[in-house]
């Protein structure tokens, strides 16, 4: 009778412990994508809050001081297709990942080249555009440049935006040469219509509209863009529901040819132009 009393004792202390000790799952902590995510946030502000900075033609303020470009029309379709509006905030391009991470704004549209230096800090969608980095000179200064290696010298200067993977191709591809770095194209594209700088390095098309533009004095050395890169929205790390959407759209949105006739207009033609002046 004892001994059966000592083994009901026993049962009932420790089904008290058991009930007590909540299950391995309970324990472990939900990660961060479990918690609501830019997606949640955007609808339920009805707000798509967008961090870009200027570049022509993806991004630009028109004569009525308002946004036009590809990016901008990228961004608009994309808002409107999740039932949003769009909130444009502009940031210098050297701190716009940092602005994202602190929740400056929910994404990231501006013609970002996919580069796994970012992807260590952000998570990039499938790519929705590509790009290539181009080269445009001063006639005099850089007269008989007809190679990228002719640019690899000490005795030469190029011009750049800084932050940008254009001078991250201005570092690999001519590393000799003096690399200045402004926090605007316009600025850099100023100092080589000066003569203070032998070429820039942009994104195409930019360095063919400023040759065309300033035929007396600018060039294009190379028939081609030296570099290909893929372009792709970025977010914060973690939120993969976010991810996964982006994604989808951009299959979606690409199937229909909507981002090739927005290129077209955009980087085939001149008639955005009249939307500046």
């Amino acid at each position: 009778m004892k001994t059966r009393n000592l083994w009901r004792g026993f049962l009932l202390i420790t089904g008290i412990i058991l009930c007590a000790v909540p299950p391995a799952a309970a324990q472990t902590p939900r990660p961060e994508a479990a918690g609501e995510g830019m997606l949640e946030q955007v609808m339920k502000r009805a707000v798509l809050k967008v961090g870009m900075s200027t570049f022509v033609p993806w991004a630009m303020q028109d004569k009525a001081g308002n946004f036009a470009g590809f990016e901008i029309d990228v961004a608009n379709r994309l808002a409107r297709d999740m039932g949003v509006k769009t909130e444009f905030i502009p940031t210098k391009w050297s701190g716009i990942i940092p602005a994202l991470l602190t929740g400056k704004f929910d994404i990231i549209i501006g013609g970002m080249g996919v580069r796994p230096e970012r992807n260590l800090k952000v998570n990039f969608s499938i790519p929705y555009d590509h790009t290539g980095m181009s080269i445009v000179a001063h006639r005099k200064r850089a007269a008989g440049f007809k190679r990228l290696d002719d640019f690899n010298s000490p005795n030469v200067a190029i011009a750049a935006r800084t932050g940008t993977t254009a001078a991250a191709a201005v570092q690999r591809f001519m590393p000799k040469a003096k690399t200045r770095l402004f926090d605007d194209e316009s600025q850099a594209i100023q100092e080589l219509l000066l003569g203070r700088v032998h070429a820039v390095v942009a994104s195409a098309p930019l360095p063919a509209f400023q040759a065309i533009a300033n035929r007396d004095r600018l060039f294009l050395p190379l028939k081609e863009d030296f570099t290909r890169e893929p372009i792709g929205f970025a977010v914060r790390k973690g939120d993969f529901d976010s991810l996964n959407f982006l994604d989808n759209w951009i299959r979606v949105t690409e199937a229909e040819g909507w981002f090739r006739e927005r290129k077209h207009y955009w980087f085939e033609t001149k008639d955005w132009e009249k939307l500046l002046k």
